[in-house]
């Protein structure tokens, strides 16, 4: 039989099931594996400036197509690099393979240069980690990996030593029968027939939905008419809910408002849509609880729930749809609509600027690039505040994507994800919304920008602070420390990267700018003054957190710093005042 070198059937079979890029870093210990993707035609080798990058762009590639994506890296550090991109890709659910090479395989356990237990430190981000230490395993681990990930909706590791890639195996018939993954799944008839009943003796009903909504939107408006009850949104699901749908109401939680807390609140029955909320203190007190989800051991473990139907979204709406009543009292959904309409109103009432008005509101900034934006732009946004105003400030019209590190929750994760969506959409509008402080964590990509030729657009809300946690702070009584920043002029390091870079200071500067830097043909950098102290508040405010911010204005005056309660009160009250 014929034989190949191991690291030539990884690459083909990859290319096989139409994998397209492998993102990463090079190294001696993966030189095996580059140097077949530099000689196969199929496969193109996307170089990123850190391998945590890599995956973090990787997960955005698989978010976006719903295909295998993979990711590389070197053994030791190149590994433990991987780590935390692959976090977030497993928290996601996105289906990733990461290669993560391996030192010498005669010299694993001598704590020889560079030694790590790959099979150890990526045990809790993936699904599947195996090491390659015979040719015999060949293609079969492999396939294994690629089905777990697919499969199970996450990530897939093998370990592979440098040497071992390089040496011969035996080539057999490649066994991937990855299109009969798809499956129906709903839940049995005499559950269906429980869930019917109760939803029919309901006379409040509110859905909470989230990323596993994504492809049922027809169906969810159908339950939402049939009920009548309004739709609240996790974030994830903001990009599969929110858009055409009269019914929506808004996000609760964190970063959420008060419309779609109301709306939980005051229902007696609440159908939560596949959906892994995690903040149990937004829950309703009293209500009667349903929960969709397609992985059973997620269900009840948020909040108690009544009864749990272990099924698709889409599929299970089908099943249920024939069961369900006309609810004929609308004055729930009415209500809540309502309430939706005027919460709008306080918030776009905050999203302006005025010329001259400084500093800029950083709603003004993600009101106007999303009026601007196209109608299928992708987003990527940092953790933090970038995060709330791209929950609250930015439209979903069913073309454009929204994505973020909304589970793991780590910064530096909009750069890193725009460069994989725009690998994946080269003619499309992505734009980072991007912190000072992700932006400067992995600046580096950057230069991968041209590197690879990614016409990403990116936004830098600079307040010169980790803003997010100085109000987390606030909320518990302690006074900020650690969080401001020391920046750099982003536009002139934007320029020395060869990128399009301006900084905006004044709000009448600001819309011909960002027009400027998306109609830009290459990479594009707009870096905006925004106040530090603006208020992202929760859409309920419990006792401790009142307390705290209390006994922080306390601490702050006894402590001499009564400017940062004066620059708290203007941002906050300026247009009042």
């Amino acid at each position: 039989m014929a034989t190949a070198k191991i690291a030539d059937i990884i690459v083909d079979t990859l290319a096989s099931i139409g994998v397209t890029r492998i993102y990463g870093v090079p190294g001696d210990s993966l030189n095996g594996i580059t140097d077949s993707i530099r000689t196969n035609k199929k496969v193109a080798w996307i170089h990123m400036r850190n391998e945590e990058a890599a995956a973090f762009a990787a997960g955005a590639d698989a978010h976006l197509t719903g295909d295998l994506a993979v990711c590389a890296g070197s053994c030791g550090p190149g590994n433990t690099h991987l780590i935390n991109g692959l976090y977030d890709c497993h928290r996601n659910r996105v289906p990733v393979l990461a290669i993560a090479a391996q030192i010498p395989t005669k010299e694993i356990g001598s704590e020889y240069f560079q030694e790590t237990k790959p099979d150890h430190i990526f045990k809790d981000c993936s699904h599947y980690c195996e090491y390659i230490s015979h040719p015999s395993q060949m293609p079969r681990v492999l396939e294994i990996a690629i089905r777990t990930a697919i499969a199970r909706r996450g990530v897939a590791v093998i370990v592979i030593s440098g040497d071992t890639a390089l040496q011969e195996a035996t080539l057999r018939r490649v066994s991937l029968t990855i299109d009969s993954m798809q499956t129906v799944s709903s839940p049995e008839p005499a559950l269906l027939k429980r869930a019917a009943e109760m939803l029919n003796a309901a006379k409040k009903v509110t859905i909470l939905g989230g990323a596993g909504c994504e492809g049922s939107h027809a169906e969810l408006l159908q339950i939402a008419e049939k009920l009548r009850a309004p739709i609240v949104h996790a974030l994830r699901g903001k990009e599969f809910i929110a858009y055409d749908n009269p019914y929506d109401v808004g996000m609760t939680g964190l970063l959420g408002f008060t419309s779609g807390y109301r709306a939980m609140e005051s229902c007696d029955l609440l159908l939560m849509l596949g959906t892994d909320f995690p903040y149990q203190q937004f829950f309703p007190a009293k209500a009667k609880v349903i929960q969709v989800d397609l992985r059973g051991e997620q269900i009840g473990r948020r909040t108690a729930v009544d009864l749990g139907l272990v099924g698709s979204v889409g599929d299970t709406l089908r099943a249920l749809l024939p069961l369900l009543k006309q609810n004929a009292d609308g004055s729930h959904l009415e209500d809540a609509q309502k309430h939706y309409s005027e919460t709008r109103k306080g918030l776009d009432a905050l999203a302006h600027g005025e010329p001259g008005k400084l500093p800029i509101h950083p709603q003004y900034v993600a009101s106007v690039l999303d009026r601007i934006a196209s109608d299928d732009a992708i987003f990527t946004c940092d953790v933090g505040t970038p995060t709330v105003w791209a929950a609250r400030y930015l439209t979903m019209t069913g073309k454009r994507r929204l994505l973020g590190s909304f589970n793991h929750g780590s910064m530096a994760n909009a750069l890193p994800q725009a460069i994989g969506a725009q690998m994946v959409y080269p003619g499309r509008q992505v734009v980072s919304l991007s912190g000072d402080g992700g932006l400067a964590m992995l600046m580096g990509e950057l230069l991968t920008l041209k590197q690879v030729k990614a016409p990403v657009k990116i936004v830098v809300f600079q307040n010169d602070a980790l803003s997010f946690v100085e109000l987390e702070m606030k909320a518990v009584g302690i006074l900020g420390f650690g969080t401001g920043l020391i920046n750099p002029d982003f536009a002139k390091v934007a320029d020395a990267c060869d990128v399009f870079g301006r900084n905006v200071e004044d709000p009448a500067d600001l819309e011909g700018t960002l027009r400027a830097a998306l109609e830009h043909p290459g990479p594009a950098l707009v870096s905006v003054k925004v106040a530090r102290q603006e208020l992202s508040m929760p859409p309920t405010i419990d006792f401790d957190q009142a307390k705290g911010f209390g006994i922080y204005l306390v601490k702050a005056m006894l402590n001499g710093r009564g400017d940062e309660i004066l620059d708290l009160a203007k941002t906050n009250l300026r247009d009042l005042l």
